[in-house]
């Protein structure tokens, strides 16, 4: 009877979690119809009640004449695509996609490391895209733009804001953060979400 107690338990939890059954990509496995550009940093595949979802993550980035300094620059761009999935044809409902031209200086354009995700917060079956990632051309050690993008059945939730940087030991500059309307008059669960995930990965950590 306990067992089954313990059983019942993990289950619930499960439940209210609202997590879906997601199935990492690899580039041989995505559908040739499906289009995109650069390279893949992550691409993933779930059923809710949209259908049958996919979501790539990509990236370009070029750097030119890096020893000359009259001429060297960096540019680079950032994607995010999401296809519904019908028998064989895809249809591309949203994508984001943000980028630097001749950057100069250092060129600061990745997503965050473990901050993608695929929830489903307020346990209505449809999934909640989670996008998380640092656009930036800047040559000093001051605060990184950053933003948190997330999707719900094709509607955009935006947080833009800048990292937390270390000046001195008792000394920070940078970490905060702005819902956009759509955030603000959203369900509380969402910006609870996208509050933890920014305090999670809002440090600027400068290599020595």
């Amino acid at each position: 009877m306990k067992f089954f107690g313990i059983l019942i338990t993990i289950i619930n939890t499960q439940l209210c979690l609202g997590q879906f059954k997601v199935t990492k990509l690899e580039k041989s496995n995505i559908p040739n119809n499906v289009q995109f550009s650069g390279n893949i940093i992550q691409a993933v595949r779930w059923t809710d009640k949209t259908g049958d979802n996919i979501v790539i993550l990509s990236l370009t980035g070029k750097s030119r004449s890096k020893d000359a300094p009259d001429d060297g620059y960096n540019d680079g761009a950032i994607y995010a695509y999401h296809y519904l999935v019908s028998q064989d044809s895809m249809r591309l409902t949203w994508k984001i996609y943000d980028f630097i031209k001749e950057c100069p200086v250092d060129m600061f354009l990745y997503f965050v490391d473990k901050s993608f995700a695929v929830t489903d917060l307020n346990v209505d079956g449809k999934a909640e895209v989670w996008v998380m990632y640092k656009v930036s051309c800047q040559g000093d050690v001051s605060p990184i733009p950053m933003k948190i993008v997330m999707y719900q059945d094709n509607r955009k939730y935006t947080v833009r804001g800048v990292t937390r940087v270390q000046l001195s030991p008792n000394e920070y500059i940078g970490g905060e953060f702005t819902y956009d309307h759509a955030f603000k008059s959203a369900p509380d669960v969402f910006r609870d979400y996208a509050a933890k995930l920014w305090s999670k990965h809002k440090i600027e950590k400068w290599e020595q």
